[in-house]
């Protein structure tokens, strides 16, 4: 019997592994939480961090111990279902984009437990998987082109991305420029600078595959995406590896290239939770956010960056172009430094900052501008598309 493409049997394994990591961590919650009030009132240091002890302690530990057995039982019997039910290569929209906001958000979570809910990062085409392998390229294309369209989505969502109203952008426009078009999925909760490093050798494998010869590539990136390519081309030029020197054109859209706002406020909110002993325990929760998120607080590129990430500069030999979009009307200059297309600011996306240190310098030509227009609408506008063509053409 093949497993039904709506929902696999390693789907329901992972949910019940997640459903003991929770648990557990309500566990531990509770436990900081009772500890906190106990040296809140006996006038403990605020710098321990002990579990509870005696009776308390016990039962702790039991809870504990009995999740992890029933979570042991659940993965035995997941798995054993899966060997008798089979395991269906296809999947459908619906399931890929619920896994692909799982990921987003609790994504370093799910890749570090091993979770068979974690994304593998694989090239795609017209939704089904694409090996780096000269016979299954052909397979997928018929005739490969000299011509290579990359295209790498954004955060929380999949390579189904590019497809609005049963239109797809990505094959569109590889279409009208006689390319050929390939989609990454990942995992955008892993540290942007891990996938960076992973995609390096993607990429570096898929080029050695191509049936012909390579012309150029082109890579589109959308949002967190810009991040990851910027992060693969240092990662790349570091390793000597060849594909770099194949590069035309990479355009971000909606990158934010100096951190979003969103993001930085969500962790002064930690902050504050975590200066009082009764409170700090609850700053668990609002960190459950993924590493990837995190990294989008500065625009961080490499896994192992400080805090306030060190400044990647851009390849000089790479022709980078930026596109930025706001939400507000021609005179929307609070808008554009604020808001920007609702997630970005127009200069982060652009490149632009304050310290010329740090500035990407990303000429005046090839930086644009769009109007009226939200982040993820950058998908599927057509003046986009049409801006998209001209510079890639």
């Amino acid at each position: 019997m093949a497993g039904s493409p709506w929902i696999k049997v390693a789907d329901v394994r992972g949910a019940a592994r997640l459903a003991v990591d929770a648990t557990l961590g309500v566990t531990d919650l509770v436990e900081a939480v009772h500890h906190g009030i106990a040296r809140t009132t006996l006038g403990s240091t605020p710098t321990e961090t002990r579990r509870a002890g005696g009776v308390a302690g016990f039962v702790y530990r039991g809870v504990r111990g009995v999740t992890r057995l029933v979570g042991g039982g659940l993965g035995l019997a997941g798995a054993a279902l899966e060997s008798m039910l089979g395991s269906s290569p296809e999947s459908s929209p619906a399931r890929d984009a619920v896994l692909a906001a799982l990921n987003g958000v609790i994504g370093d979570h799910l890749d570090a437990t091993g979770n068979p809910l974690a994304l593998p990062m694989q090239w795609r085409v017209d939704g089904r998987a694409l090996a780096p392998d000269a016979t299954a390229i052909a397979t997928a294309f018929g005739t490969p082109r000299r011509r290579l369209f990359v295209f790498v989505h954004g955060l929380c969502l999949d390579d189904r991305s590019w497809l609005r109203g049963g239109h797809d952008r990505g094959q569109a426009l590889a279409r009208d420029l006689d390319g050929s078009a390939v989609h990454l999925r990942y995992n955008t909760g892993r540290a942007i600078g891990r996938n960076g490093a992973e995609l390096a050798a993607s990429l570096e494998a898929l080029v050695d595959a191509w049936p012909v010869a390579l012309d150029d590539v082109c890579i589109v990136a959308h949002s967190m995406g810009g991040l990851v390519v910027r992060s693969a081309l240092h990662h790349a030029l570091a390793r000597g590896l060849r594909w770099p020197a194949l590069i035309r054109d990479v355009v971000s859209l909606g990158t934010p290239h100096h951190g979003a706002p969103l993001e930085r406020g969500g962790h002064a909110i930690d902050r504050l939770l975590e200066a009082h002993p009764l409170v700090a325990p609850f700053a668990r929760i609002g960190r459950l956010r993924s590493r990837g998120i995190a990294d989008l607080r500065h625009g961080r590129v490499l896994e192992d960056d400080a805090d306030a990430a060190a400044h990647v500069p851009l390849p000089p030999d790479v022709a980078f172009h930026a596109i930025a979009a706001s939400i507000g009307g021609a005179d929307g200059t609070l808008v554009d430094a604020v808001v920007g297309d609702g997630l970005v600011p127009v200069d982060s996306a652009l490149g632009v900052h304050g310290d010329p240190s740090r500035d990407l310098r990303i000429p005046e030509e090839r930086r644009h501008l769009v109007r009226g227009v939200g982040h993820i609408d950058l998908l599927g506008d057509a003046g986009v598309y049409a801006r998209l063509a001209a510079i890639l053409g």
